[in-house]
């Protein structure tokens, strides 16, 4: 069977071109129109009327995620599952690997296979442009976990979570405390979350007249290893840095850890600062400055707005409670791994 995929490239345009046309929206180019019509009919492409006709109301939705985090995948998990049992659905749920390059058609085998009533998307799925296409093209209902200050696009019902406002306000915390030499600890490139925490960053140090220093702001993984070598390196320089900013719980407890092994006091040496609130956060000592944001808060309300789309779909009577989407915005909890920047020593 022919596939989106397919389509696209016989007519040299995007996912998301083709996933345009086959919905109707009128503000594809006529030109581009009528060459992904042309496509669809040599290649006989039929979109999934499993998925278009789903006979009878659903009974379950789907989790999909690609993350390594234990935690964060059980607290979302326990907030979906609040949804669920409160609406009267079951939950399926599908961990995968987002790099794999037929991800898309694995959700649409999922969604056939299953008969679920939609799919809740974490990062990075939530971010993946040929997975959101094909499932627009196919009309299967999902909701995406996000980050941003607003809402992506109207493609979808979404929680957007503010990682940038909350980054910066870790940062100017540091920086009110005397820190000149703050570093960056960023996570995984593939999650927008990275890219939306290093813009808080990098706002906070201009609002008050400083620059990010280029090796200061370090590229990595969301995890604890990634924060314990990076934080070795960071530590080996000649005029280290008083502060760190990681950019998960998860890397700033390997900071803390590399930290206690050079014999380097925290705070007093260095303050460092997570994000998230985790257990990583509260089960270290100190205890971690950091970002709170409830996660099985966020993914409950993901799970209301995707099945009140559900119901909407199959009750045109149905009446929806929450938003179309939801923003959250992470507050900042200061404990005791920040301090007043250590006053500088002679040589």
């Amino acid at each position: 069977m022919a596939t989106i995929k397919d389509v696209a490239k016989l007519a040299g345009v995007s996912f998301k071109t083709v996933s345009r046309v086959i919905n109707g929206v009128s503000t594809v180019d006529a030109g581009l129109h009528d060459r992904v019509q042309a496509a669809i009919k040599e290649l006989d492409y039929q979109p999934n009327l499993s998925a278009r006709h789903l006979r009878g109301r659903p009974t379950s939705i789907a989790f999909i995620y690609d993350n390594p985090n234990s935690h964060y995948i059980i607290e979302l998990q326990k907030g979906i599952l609040q949804s669920c049992r409160e609406r009267g659905y079951e939950l399926v749920i599908h961990p995968c690997d987002s790099a794999e390059a037929d991800i898309y058609q694995e959700l649409m085998l999922l969604a056939r296979r299953v008969k679920v009533g939609g799919l809740i998307l974490t990062p990075p799925l939530s971010e993946h442009e040929a997975v959101i296409d094909a499932l627009l093209a196919d009309d299967i209902p999902f909701v995406r976990i996000i980050s941003g200050s607003e809402p992506p696009d109207r493609l979808s019902p979404c929680v957007y979570i503010d990682d940038r406002h909350a980054a910066h306000e870790i940062t100017s915390h540091l920086i009110d405390a005397g820190h000149r030499r703050i570093a960056f600890l960023g996570g995984d490139a593939e999650h927008r979350s990275s890219a939306e925490r290093l813009a808080g960053y990098r706002s906070a140090l201009q609002a008050k007249g400083m620059e990010a220093e280029a090796g200061l702001v370090v590229d990595g993984q969301y995890s604890f290893q990634s924060g314990v070598a990076r934080t070795e390196q960071l530590l080996k320089m000649q005029d280290r840095p008083t502060a760190i900013f990681a950019c998960n719980d998860e890397i700033a407890a390997g900071t803390l850890f590399a930290a206690r092994v050079a014999g380097v006091a925290v705070p007093g040496e260095l303050s460092i600062a997570g994000f998230e609130d985790s257990p990583f956060s509260r089960q270290t000592w100190p205890n971690m400055t950091t970002a709170r944001q409830s996660n099985v808060e966020l993914a409950a309300t993901a799970a209301r707005l995707l099945i009140d789309a559900v119901n909407a779909r199959h009750d045109k009577t149905a009446a929806t409670e929450t938003p179309a989407s939801f923003g959250v915005r992470p507050t900042l909890i200061v404990r005791g791994s920040t301090g007043p920047a250590a006053k500088s020593q002679p040589e």
